[in-house]
C-alpha cells in the first residue's frame, strides 16, 4: 500500500486505495482534500486560505462572483498553477482526471475534424506514440452521437456553432473515461436545450459514481441539478450540501467580501480562514 503523499505546496497527484473509490463505486472516500490552500497572482490572492474535501461519487457546483477563485480552484487541482501556500491532496492518478477548460481558453482555428477532435481523448489511454484502432473510432462515434451531434463527424471544428462545439467537448470527456471531471464554467452561453442535454449527461456521470465539479453562475441550475456546493468569494464562505450554502446569509456575504476586495492589498498570512467548510 502507498502513503500519503508529503504536502509541497503543490497539486499532489496520487493513486491510494480509498474505500468505495472508482467508477461506478460511488463510496464516501474522500477523493480531493483541500488544506489551508492560498493562490496568488502578482503577490495578491485568487484563492485564500481554502480548506475541504470532495468526497468521491460526489457531484459539486463551484460558485461565487466574478473573480472569486472559483477557476483557480480547479486549475490547482489539475496541477496548472502552484499554490502560495497550503497543498491539494488528489486520490486519482492524472490520466484518470478529465478538464475542460473555459471556451475562451481553447483555439478554435485550428484545422480539425469533429472526429479527430473528439479522439484526443483517447491520450491519456494510448500515449503520445500509441496508435488509434477500429475498436477506439467506434467508440468516438458513439461519443459524438451521444452529445447529439451524428453526422458532424467530418465537419471541420471551426465551423461549429458554440452548442455543437461544446457538445463535441463532452463527447471528447466521454472518451476520456474519467473518474474525475472538472468542468469550468460548461454552459455558458449555451441555449436551454443543449444546457439541458449536457446537465442530463452530467447526471448520468454521476449515476455512474464519476466524481464531477461544475465551475457555475446559475443559482437555481445549482439548486436544481448539484447536490453539493462550495461558495467563494476568493476565501471559502461555505461549503456543504446545497441547501446549507446557497442561503440568502451566505450570498449576502459573498457578495460584501466580492465588494471590499483591494486587489493592491498585500498578501494576507493568516493561519487559518473563519468560513464555514466541511
Amino acid at each position: 500500500m502507498v502513503g500519503p503523499p508529503t504536502c509541497h505546496g503543490g497539486a499532489a497527484h496520487f493513486d491510494l486505495p480509498v474505500a468505495g473509490s472508482g467508477v461506478g463505486a460511488g463510496g464516501p472516500g474522500v477523493v480531493i482534500k483541500v488544506d489551508n490552500l492560498t493562490v496568488s497572482y502578482r503577490q495578491h490572492p485568487a484563492l485564500h486560505h481554502v480548506s475541504g474535501r470532495f468526497a468521491s461519487g460526489s457531484l459539486t457546483a463551484v460558485i461565487g462572483p466574478n473573480g472569486s477563485g472559483k477557476s483557480t480552484l480547479l486549475r490547482s487541482i489539475m496541477g496548472l498553477v502552484k499554490p502560495s501556500g497550503g497543498c491539494i491532496q488528489v486520490r486519482a492518478t492524472r490520466q484518470r482526471i478529465a478538464f475542460l477548460p473555459q471556451r475562451s481558453e481553447i483555439e478554435r482555428s485550428f484545422p480539425m475534424l469533429v472526429q479527430d477532435a473528439v479522439l484526443l481523448g483517447a491520450w491519456g489511454a494510448l500515449g503520445a506514440w500509441g496508435g488509434v484502432d477500429a475498436t477506439w473510432v467506434a467508440r468516438a462515434q458513439a461519443a459524438v452521437h451521444a452529445v447529439g451531434l451524428h453526422g458532424f463527424e467530418a465537419r471541420p471544428v471551426g465551423t461549429l456553432s458554440n452548442g455543437q462545439f461544446q457538445r463535441m467537448l463532452f463527447a471528447r470527456l466521454i472518451l476520456q473515461d474519467a473518474d474525475l471531471i472538472l468542468l469550468d464554467e460548461p454552459f455558458a452561453a449555451l441555449d436551454d436545450r443543449t444546457t439541458q442535454s449536457l446537465l442530463a449527461l452530467v447526471h448520468q456521470w454521476h449515476d455512474q459514481g464519476r466524481t464531477v465539479l461544475a465551475v457555475l453562475h446559475d443559482d437555481a441550475q445549482v439548486h436544481a441539478h448539484f447536490e453539493q456546493a462550495v461558495l467563494l468569494a476568493r476565501e471559502l464562505v461555505a461549503w456543504g450540501p446545497t441547501a446549507q450554502v446557497l442561503t440568502p446569509a451566505h450570498l449576502q456575504r459573498a457578495r460584501s467580501l466580492a465588494e471590499a476586495w483591494d486587489d493592491q492589498a498585500e498578501l494576507c498570512h493568516a493561519d487559518e480562514s473563519g468560513a464555514e467548510r466541511p
